[in-house]
């Protein structure tokens, strides 16, 4: 799937589109350059959810936690993390089997710790501005 962002207004519309792709998968690993507009999709998609709460990177806790009528969203940033022994320490595998959203930037920092079934979101800023995002499901099953 590829869908274009002309401008945040669009962004609306990229989330509703990718919740719908989705289905009933909802560990989501986020990979772009830094301001690419990770953090600002992941916004869009928890208000698509309902969520009301402030969203915010988590680039120092590593994780943050919002609540929405649905259950829970976690959303992850690994950018600054050393290993992944910081995200298992973490206790990232719970996370992903919790049945929660989670929603995780930089997941290139683990790569041994992705599980067998997700969505990867892949954004690419053009030199216009528009942001490309591609979206494939994986799934061992």
């Amino acid at each position: 799937m590829e869908i274009l962002v002309e401008n945040e207004n669009k962004l609306k519309d990229a989330a509703e589109s990718l919740l719908k792709f989705a289905e009933n998968e909802k560990i989501f690993l986020f990979q772009g350059e830094m301001g690419a507009g990770k953090t600002t999709l992941i916004k869009s998609l928890c208000l698509q959810l309902g969520m009301l709460e402030n969203v915010s990177s988590p680039t120092y806790s590593l994780v943050n936690e919002y609540v929405f009528h649905e259950g829970r969203i976690f959303h992850f940033d690994f950018f600054r993390i050393k290993n992944e022994s910081e995200a298992f320490d973490l206790g990232f595998e719970e996370y992903l089997t919790s049945g929660d959203y989670c929603f995780i930037e930089w997941p290139e920092m683990i790569p041994n710790l992705w599980p067998d079934s997700f969505l990867e979101i892949k954004i690419i800023e053009t030199e216009s501005g528009i942001r490309k995002i591609f979206a494939q499901k994986y799934s061992e099953s």
